[in-house]
This record gives C-alpha cells, structure tokens and sequence, in this order.
C-alpha cells in the first residue's frame, strides 16, 4: 500500500529500508523522503516502521 504520495512510498519500501538498516523516522526521511513534503503520511510511515521493526527482531531471534 502506499503510505506517502507525494514521494511515492510505500510499506514495501519502508519494511525494505528497515532491511536495510533503517531504525528511525529520521532514517526513513533520509532515504525515503517519507513525511518531509506534506507529512500527512508521518504518523501511517512510523507505524510501517514499528511494525518492520518489530518483524525484524521476531525473525532475529528465530534465527539465534
């Protein structure tokens, strides 16, 4: 789905930057560009966030 319009952003990518390293709000802006135009999508990126990083720790811990 996607979560920012005006940059095209959408939960596969922020699940994708989680992947990728990604941790914080502040992450997602710098890379993505998510909530930095009109930042109706701000509070719908950080629960893609939390939810990216909430999965990565659950596979992290399957994997330990």
């Amino acid at each position: 789905m996607y979560v920012c319009l005006c940059h095209a952003v959408t939960d596969r990518d922020i699940k994708q930057a989680v992947e990728n390293g990604a941790c914080t709000m502040r992450h997602l802006r710098d890379e993505l560009k998510v909530a930095t135009q009109c930042g109706r999508c701000a509070q719908c990126a950080k629960g893609c966030l939390n939810q990216a990083l909430a999965e990565r720790v659950c596979s992290e811990n399957e994997a330990a």
